[in-house]
This record gives structure tokens, C-alpha cells and sequence, in this order.
């Protein structure tokens, strides 16, 4: 089984710490391997076979989910969204790494993949591949967000703001229910828009949350100079290593904000270090092509 880990904080300076979930594990890193923790206990105990997600191109929880069913002898199934990534495996870094442990991937159109949580659908799956214990995109369900309740510990109850990058709301549901009343939760958002908020408060048993909107870049997988550049300088300094997708923008967010005064003087804020590191060689590729500064 997937054990917790309870990993020392890193000050990264007089008021800014930073919770390092990314050294939790080498391959199921970070809220990957807390959302499966209890997803994979129930599956075994359910004597399920067969672990089917659903994800894109550079999707993190792809990757984990891979190396997790490898690790516990239990075939994996991903549905990919976009066809045209079919022919471009091999070059893709995220989906060779899940192909290499063993992932089945299934490849559909994006018109298609916005069925993903649709019963119908589901049942064609089921009728396709048999009997198999499904894991939600991103992997967040109540098991998950039971799993990232555990991110939090005692030694973390001094700290007044909680901050984490947000992509489908299971990592900051378990924040929310892991905090005490005098903490904050301020939640950095990867996709545009804020409609995240109604997925949250389907899992969130606290109200002392906010999700902080503008610092996505344009929106998922939205990246620029200056971001690369925040993140290639941010490594040099503190030798803490960034993604583009999630914690980078995250970090961009809160030295902003630290910037500007939005957090009180004197303030203790804890940053949560999700993982996602596996993405950035497949992005590499991406910013290369565009002749863009890669990330380092």
C-alpha cells in the first residue's frame, strides 16, 4: 500500500514556507499520491482488476495512476483526450511513461471526452473493457480529498494562510478540511474561470477558502516568458524546482501577493508543493518548438 509521509517544511523566506508534497515519492508525487492512497485501498478491497482514469496530454494523474496499478499488479486503463495525440506517443514523454508501466491508452476526440461523466458513457466503457474501478479526471473523489486531508499535520496549525494550486478541487477540499478555524485557504487556480467553486463546496466542510483567479496566465497549459522566468529563477534561488501548469503559477501568485500586502504583516503562510515535475520535460518540448526559453 501507498504509506504517508510527513515531510519538513522549507522556509523560503521570513514569512513564506513551503510544504514539499513533491518529495513524497519519485513517480506517484505529490497530491497524486495522496488522491490514490485511498482509491487504491478500496480497489483491492473491492477485488477490482483493472484501475480506468481519464486525462490529456502532460496529465499528471495519468502518469501516477500508471505507476501505482504497476506497483500493485493492477491493470491500467487511460482515456487520452484528443485522437491526434495517438500518433505523437512517442514523443510525448508523459504518455511514454505510462505506456511503459503497463497503461492502456485509449485515445478520443475532445467532443467526445466531455462524456467523461456521463452514466451512458461509462456503461460503454464497462461494456468495452470489463469490470474496472474508476478514478475521476485528476483523480479527485471523496476518497481523495480523504487522502490530501493527511497532507496537513499538527506542526502546521501555526501557520495563518494555506496556499495550493488548484486544478479539479480535491487537493484544496482537503486543505479545507484538514485546517483549523483561524486558518485561510487560498486556492490558485490553473483553468480560467470560476467555476471550480460549486465542485469545491461538494467536498469543502469549511468556508474559510478563497480561490485567488488571476494568475492563471490564460488558462490551462497557458504559459509565457515571464513565467519561465520566475521559475528558472526561483530554482536558481532556492533549488526548489517548479511546474509551469500548477505550482509555478501558484508561487508567481503568492511573491504577487506578498508584493502587493494582501497577506497581513507578520503573517506565517505555508505554500503546498503539489508535484507535477514530470510534466516539464513534455513541455519542454512544447517551448522549444516555439523557440521559447526553456524550463530548467
Amino acid at each position: 500500500m501507498l504509506k504517508n509521509q510527513v515531510l519538513n517544511n522549507i522556509q523560503v523566506d521570513n514569512q513564506l514556507f513551503m510544504k514539499p508534497e513533491y518529495l513524497n515519492h519519485p513517480f506517484i508525487s505529490g497530491n497524486k499520491y495522496r488522491k490514490l492512497k485511498y482509491n487504491i485501498k478500496a480497489a483491492i478491497s473491492q477485488k477490482k482488476t483493472t484501475l480506468l482514469t481519464f486525462g490529456g496530454a502532460y496529465s499528471n494523474h495519468i502518469a501516477a495512476t500508471a505507476y501505482a496499478g504497476k506497483m500493485h499488479n493492477l491493470k491500467t486503463i487511460g482515456i487520452i483526450r484528443g485522437e491526434e495525440l495517438e500518433s505523437k506517443i512517442n514523443a510525448n514523454p508523459t504518455l511514454m511513461f505510462a505506456k511503459q508501466f503497463g497503461m492502456q491508452l485509449h485515445f478520443i476526440s475532445r467532443t467526445a471526452y466531455r462524456n467523461k461523466q456521463d452514466s451512458q458513457y461509462i456503461e460503454r466503457l464497462i461494456t468495452k473493457y470489463g469490470d474496472f474501478y474508476l478514478l475521476p479526471e485528476g483523480g479527485t473523489n471523496a476518497l481523495a480529498v480523504k487522502g490530501c486531508e493527511e497532507i496537513l499535520n499538527d506542526r502546521d496549525d501555526k501557520f495563518d494562510f494555506i496556499c495550493c494550486s488548484v486544478g479539479t478541487g480535491g487537493t484544496i477540499s482537503g486543505l479545507i478540511n484538514a485546517s483549523q478555524p483561524h486558518q485561510k485557504i487560498f486556492g490558485f487556480p490553473a483553468l480560467k474561470g470560476d467555476f471550480l467553486q460549486q465542485d469545491i463546496r461538494k467536498f469543502a466542510a469549511q468556508d474559510n477558502w478563497k480561490l485567488i483567479t488571476d494568475y492563471h496566465f490564460g488558462g490551462y497549459g497557458k504559459i509565457n516568458e515571464e513565467l519561465i522566468a520566475f521559475i528558472n529563477t526561483f530554482k536558481a534561488k532556492y533549488n526548489i524546482p517548479l511546474d509551469p501548469i500548477y505550482t509555478g503559477k501558484m508561487m508567481y501568485g503568492i511573491f504577487d501577493l506578498i508584493e502587493k500586502g494582501i497577506f497581513p504583516k507578520n503573517s506565517k503562510i505555508l505554500a503546498i508543493h503539489t508535484g507535477g515535475l514530470q510534466g516539464i520535460e513534455g513541455i519542454n518540448l512544447k517551448l522549444k518548438q516555439k523557440g521559447l526559453p526553456l524550463i530548467k
